[in-house]
């Protein structure tokens, strides 16, 4: 932890947590960002489309590429910013868009395929040309089908 560190004062409580499983020190009145810049992790999600690696871009709470999942117990709280959290002992956070691990994600694939994706792909499912009387496409409507019954 100190090799990333600047010199603070000696007598900041240590306070432990845990990032995809890992067991972390920081201390009293870092954030997560902090602590887990301070621990040597500089790849803190991947991205939605391609599962490019992302690390931390800003610091407050406009950071648009370092989003993890927090756990207390059952309950889990997706997309928080690293830069927002005050660290707290027994913390859990989980990286996100990325399987089996962050450091080997399978699904970094899709970058090779970059080139046949058009921007906005998964939002444009159902979408095509109009037709007469501002309709929708029938293949929206053969969908329709079978999601009504």
């Amino acid at each position: 932890m100190s090799g990333y560190r600047l010199n603070s004062s000696p007598d900041a409580q240590a306070i432990s947590f845990t990032f995809d499983g890992k067991s972390m020190q920081g201390r009293a009145g870092d954030t997560l960002a902090s602590a887990l810049l301070a621990n040597g992790v500089t790849v803190m999600a991947r991205s939605f489309k391609y599962h490019r690696p992302r690390g931390l871009l800003s610091a407050g709470p406009e950071e648009p590429n370092a989003l993890v999942t927090l756990r207390n117990g059952n309950r889990t709280e997706p997309n928080v910013r690293v830069t927002e959290i005050e660290l707290y002992e027994g913390l859990q956070a989980k990286s996100q868009n990325r399987w089996p691990s962050l450091a080997f994600d399978l699904m970094a694939v899709n970058q090779l395929a970059g080139k046949a994706f058009s921007a906005g792909f998964y939002y444009k499912t159902f979408m095509g040309p109009k037709m007469p009387g501002n309709r929708t496409t029938n293949f929206w409507y053969f969908c329709e089908k079978f999601i009504v019954g």
